[in-house]
């Protein structure tokens, strides 16, 4: 009898509650990643208007790739084999399970639409292979800070509209777990076929180089990341200033930068709240290192809001319900997209989006607040596009934000955003237009 992991967004061996509990059943554990096609296909949005792009595209694809191979060979030290294939789960787990004799699958719980939908075709195919009763299912709840059973609330579905509600409780009352690991697990890895990790090629996107330019130049993997975190914490100490300088719009110190490899869970929310602690007692303890667990702890909030308000989260009207009459331009979409707007500060900002995959947390709200109030277009096709071209991209910080800087999620005040005073408070010099614009004239 073998135990299978499931991997989807925990690409990580530490502090993972699956792999935990897998290693510690009877049976051997094999792990498995799918690339599911239905990711990777062209306009799959269903938005009203062609939209020439699908859900993954190639900046988070190469960085999962990255994170893939780096949880291969940690996973192997174990012996514990990662099979990684191009297609569905429903198409490939069956036959995984019958034919290394397969009594449990553990697997990350997630609560969304297409995650959800992977969830119901595989157990079809299960169940048509008669393996539902065979196959006992373990869904854990292992991606957030404060866990859904210990939320200071009657449960999760009280959790409040209201942020800064949920914060100061959560902040008084919820304990943040300790972390667990598979430390002295080890096993013969298991006799098992050898597959490869897809290319960009083959998911039929195209292959590139990474920008000189980009504020995010780092591979995916739980190695990589807990290097970032050595150089931000502890070589250059930079998170005793990370309040400060969190604003930044040029270089890869100006925030921690932690959130590409926390949305596919090379790292958890929980591994870098302790080592924040163990920075406030080694060297110093400030309002900026309490603001970097401030950001996680909104990370949370919007993983709540996903959970309790479920696919309301991809609706127009969003958590409100709001009936506003937007617009649906594919002629803007690519104007935005491309960094053809009326604004060049916006402008910047998407160019170095479609460049390099990622986007600072200042330039994100001036451009959905663009995208959203001062054109009017509808919210969700702009979020459609951070689905797309993120590196970072986070399902339900995706559209937690897109609502709330659209006024249809947790705070329904205008909070559109005067562009040009944007710029000229945090490009004062224009050096970051210049960076991304070049020759053009702003």
């Amino acid at each position: 009898m073998s135990n299978l992991v499931w991997f989807r967004n925990d690409l990580r061996v530490q502090d993972n509650q699956s792999l935990k509990a897998a290693c510690e059943n009877d049976g051997s554990v094999l792990a498995v990643y799918c690339f599911d096609p239905a990711f990777y296909e062209e306009g799959n949005f269903d938005l009203g208007i062609d939209i020439p792009f699908g859900k993954t595209g190639k900046y988070r694809a190469q960085f999962i790739r990255e994170a893939l191979a780096d949880l291969r060979s940690s996973l192997e030290k174990h012996g514990i084999p990662l099979l990684v294939f191009h297609a569905t789960p429903a198409e490939v787990l069956p036959e995984l399970m019958e034919k290394h004799d397969i009594s449990n699958i553990f697997l990350q719980k997630e609560w969304t639409r297409d995650e959800l939908q992977q969830e119901e075709d595989l157990g079809k195919a299960m169940e048509k292979a008669g393996l539902k009763e065979k196959v006992k299912g373990h869904r854990i709840y292992d991606q957030f800070l404060f866990h859904p059973d210990e939320v200071p609330f009657e449960s999760w579905k009280q959790v409040p509209r209201v942020f800064t509600e949920f914060r100061k409780k959560c902040e008084k009352q919820a304990e943040v777990r300790a972390l667990v690991d598979i430390t002295g697990y080890s096993q013969g890895i298991p006799e098992v076929e050898h597959t490869t990790i897809p290319t960009l090629t083959e998911l039929g996107l195209e292959e590139f180089a990474k920008d000189s330019r980009s504020a995010f130049p780092w591979d995916g993997g739980e190695t990589a990341v807990w290097e970032r975190l050595d150089h931000y914490f502890w070589q250059t100490k930079k998170l005793q200033y990370y309040k400060k300088t969190r604003n930044g719009l040029i270089g890869i110190d100006y925030s921690s930068k932690f959130s590409a490899w926390l949305a596919i869970g090379c790292i958890s929310a929980r591994q870098i709240y302790w080592e924040v602690h163990r920075f406030e007692k080694e060297i110093k303890k400030n309002q900026d290192t309490y603001w970097l667990i401030f950001e996680l702890i909104w990370r949370d909030f919007f993983k709540y809001v996903s959970l309790k308000h479920k696919d309301q989260i991809f609706q127009i009207g969003g958590i409100l319900q709001n009936d506003y009459e937007w617009k649906s331009s594919g002629r803007e979409l690519q104007k935005w997209m491309d960094g053809e707007t009326h604004e060049p500060f916006v402008n910047a900002n998407m160019k170095e989006l479609a460049a390099t995959g990622f986007m600072s947390n200042r330039g994100r709200q001036n451009v959905a607040s663009y995208w959203s109030m001062h054109k009017e277009q509808d919210w969700r096709l702009g979020a459609a596009y951070f689905e797309h071209i993120l590196i970072d991209y986070d399902v339900h910080s995706n559209y937690g934000n897109w609502m709330y800087n659209s006024g249809v999620g947790n705070d329904p005040r205008n909070r559109t955003f005067n562009i040009q005073f944007q710029a000229s408070r945090y490009d004062a010099d224009g050096k970051f237009q210049r960076l991304w614009l070049q020759d053009e004239l702003f």
